[in-house]
Parts: structure tokens; C-alpha cells; sequence
């Protein structure tokens, strides 16, 4: 029998391999708890991209997340590496790369981001935060990084 530190480091592991091949929110949606109320929030200004700064609570809350993701971003292959694991906590944070590209203006950028993920009793997701690249997500999202890129 796996480790508690062992079960939640796989939890963890196979939550973000769902992510990184950009299943359909439904599928995602099962790694979330079926026992405690689920939330994602990104962090940033609301003001610069439609996902960011707010909270998408409850399953059908994470259900739009998901899908507002899908509906302006693609991106692709993702890394996952350092995972520190909280046993006490039950919570694994995490750091992932990968390039983005904002579908609208085809405007991609390669970044790095953190996710910090709490679970429940099962091992399923309860709670996930993210930390990303928001000056990159917006910029992108006007079509101006490839000009500020090439005027520094």
C-alpha cells in the first residue's frame, strides 16, 4: 500500500496529465471531490483575461473554467516538476511549463506557472490554484506581444 505522501504525489500527477493533454472539462471534472465544495482560481487582474481573479466554484464553476480555457487558449506539451507534497495539509505544489498561444490572434509565449492543489480524504482535487504569466496571456490576447516583444 502507497505512502499517504506516495497517494497524493500520484493524485497529483494524474490530475496534471488530464490537464496537459486538454481533455474535455467533463473528463477533467472526475478528479475533482465528489465530497467537498471544488473551486479553481487563477490568480491575477480580472481586467486582463476572462478567467483570471475570480472564483469558479462548485463542479459546474469548474466546468466553465475548464471550458473558458479551451474557448481562447491551446497549448501544449506541458512539464510538471518539483512537487513538494504537504501530508498534513493534503497539498502538493507543483511547477509546469509550457508554450500557450491565445487562439483569436495566434499569439503564443512560452511559460512557466505553479499550481498549488489541495485534496480530500479520496485524493481528489478540492481545491486549485494557479500562478501563470498574466502580462503574456493579455499582451497576447490584443495581438501586441510579438510587437512589445520586438520594440525591447
Amino acid at each position: 500500500m502507497p505512502s499517504e505522501r506516495d497517494a497524493l504525489l500520484a493524485s497529483a500527477k494524474t490530475f496534471c496529465d488530464a490537464v496537459s493533454q486538454q481533455t474535455d472539462a467533463e473528463t477533467i471534472l472526475t478528479h475533482f471531490s465528489q465530497t467537498h465544495q471544488v473551486s479553481v482560481f487563477e490568480h491575477g487582474d480580472p481586467s486582463l483575461a476572462p478567467f483570471l481573479g475570480r472564483s469558479f466554484i462548485g463542479k459546474e464553476g469548474v466546468k466553465v473554467y475548464f471550458d473558458l480555457i479551451s474557448s481562447v487558449l491551446s497549448y501544449g506539451p506541458m512539464e510538471f516538476s518539483g512537487f513538494a507534497v504537504d501530508t498534513e495539509l493534503k497539498k502538493v505544489a507543483l511547477k509546469g511549463k509550457a508554450r500557450f498561444t491565445w487562439l483569436s490572434t495566434k499569439e503564443s509565449w512560452d511559460e512557466t506557472f505553479a499550481y498549488i492543489l489541495d485534496f480530500d480524504q479520496d485524493g481528489l482535487v478540492t481545491d486549485y490554484q494557479i500562478w501563470a504569466d498574466t502580462g503574456a496571456a493579455y499582451l497576447a490576447s490584443k495581438g501586441e506581444l510579438e510587437h512589445v516583444r520586438g520594440s525591447s
